[in-house]
């Protein structure tokens, strides 16, 4: 048994050589999708430091008077039609943008991971069971789904980042029943249940590292789309408190008041949710190549 576990682990390249035999693209792909993605975390983390500093003002204070004052030094995103300055609500909407997607995904994961590899392992009931189930919400459109639910938990990160996580279950249930159905047929876990090791020790020990290689592209891709799901819950009036900065909630009001050529308000909110998106699904894309060798030819560029 120790052999046959030598031999798979033999089989993953450290990551370091790995990237190095990447191509360019997904090189490029990669750096710029994380630098992306690592700037709207500095951002959402900072946040607060950078109000208490004074370098930003508070996203639910009335600033201005009149309202929607276009960007100037005051304000450089200028101000909505409430009175709030766009710069600061947009820099805390990436907090809270995070915060759900964060939480949303993780719970998926924790979700979906466990129960493919159970549904795959075992096989007979179960899985059929579980089948039908993934399958059932798989065939609903994600948006209406996680509107639905948003009507049902309420408002609040928690309560979104729930109604958004259902969605993405299945997702994760699939890819890891699949590779789990694979990988059990293996020499290595074969030996280990003739050894007698229990359903928990393979499913621990040489099934979980086995079956997982996919699981960060999909939080990747799936954050992408959750900041979508988010802003539309939030352009709907269903996704957090209304004082609470988020940029659908903002966009919405935000259209408002743009046929009066007030553009600045819907600008700046839509461009940071559409590059955080960007950023996330070229981290995805990178990642993709990276941890999946068929979508590379021989010379290690990209089919």
């Amino acid at each position: 048994m120790q052999t046959h576990i030598m031999t798979v682990t033999k089989r993953q390249l450290p990551l370091l050589l790995r990237f190095a035999k990447k191509s360019s693209l997904s090189q490029k792909l990669m750096v710029i999708g994380l630098a992306i993605t690592l700037f709207f975390i500095f951002l959402a983390f900072f946040a607060p430091v950078f109000q208490a500093w004074g370098w930003l003002q508070d996203p639910k204070e009335f600033l201005s008077n009149p309202l929607q004052e276009a960007p100037s030094a005051k304000h450089w995103f200028g101000t909505s039609r409430l009175g709030h300055d766009v710069f600061s609500r947009t820099i805390f909407g990436a907090q809270a943008a995070l915060q759900v997607v964060i939480l949303a995904t993780a719970l998926s994961m924790i979700f979906g991971v466990p129960l493919g590899m159970l549904s795959g392992y075992l096989g007979g009931r179960l899985d059929k069971v579980l089948l039908f189930l993934m399958d059932s919400i798989y065939t609903l459109p994600g948006l209406l789904l996680s509107v639905t639910l948003a009507f049902v938990v309420g408002r609040g990160i928690l309560n979104a980042a729930i109604a958004i996580s259902i969605a993405y279950i299945p997702q994760y249930y699939r890819v890891v029943r699949n590779h789990t159905v694979s990988v059990k047929t293996e020499v290595f876990i074969e030996a280990a249940q003739a050894m007698g090791a229990s359903t928990w020790i393979v499913l621990s020990r040489y099934l979980f590292f086995n079956v997982i290689q996919s699981v960060p592209v999909l939080f990747t891709l799936n954050a992408a789309d959750a900041i979508l799901v988010l802003g539309g819950l939030g352009f709907l009036g269903l996704g957090l408190p209304e004082e609470v900065p988020e940029w659908g909630h903002d966009l919405k009001l935000a259209l408002e008041a743009l046929p009066t050529g007030v553009w600045w308000t819907t600008l700046f909110p839509g461009l940071a949710m559409t590059f955080m998106v960007v950023g996330l699904s070229l981290l995805g894309e990178g990642l993709n190549e990276f941890v999946n060798p068929r979508l590379r030819g021989e010379n290690g560029n990209r089919k």
